[in-house]
């Protein structure tokens, strides 16, 4: 299990990201665009450096939603690979089948 502080902070990151995805998208998309002058992409480049660093996707971290384990985790169930396999085991995941030969 991992520290409940790592786990609220990861979600904490997810909400502010959720929150400026729109104003990060219209400011990148300013700098990205070569039709416009240096000047009013520097100053678009400018506000977005100076929004909150959380505020960016990639620092999310892909948490097991049990556990909060970030390492080996599948994004189709959410969950670790301990927990997918324990769960699977006992045939709670819908869809799953345990492979055997």
């Amino acid at each position: 299990m991992a520290k409940l502080s790592s786990i609220e902070k990861n979600n904490r990151r997810a909400r502010t990201a959720k929150r400026h995805a729109k104003k990060r998208g219209e400011l990148k998309a300013i700098v990205m665009n070569k039709d416009l002058t240096m000047e009013e992409r520097f100053a678009a480049q400018i506000k977005l450096s100076q929004m909150p660093r959380n505020g960016a996707k990639n620092r999310v971290r892909n948490r097991c939603a049990l556990t909060g384990r970030p390492r080996g985790n599948y994004r189709k169930f959410k969950l670790c690979r301990i927990k997918l396999r324990e769960l699977g085991s006992f045939g709670q995941i819908p869809g799953l089948v345990k492979s055997s030969w």
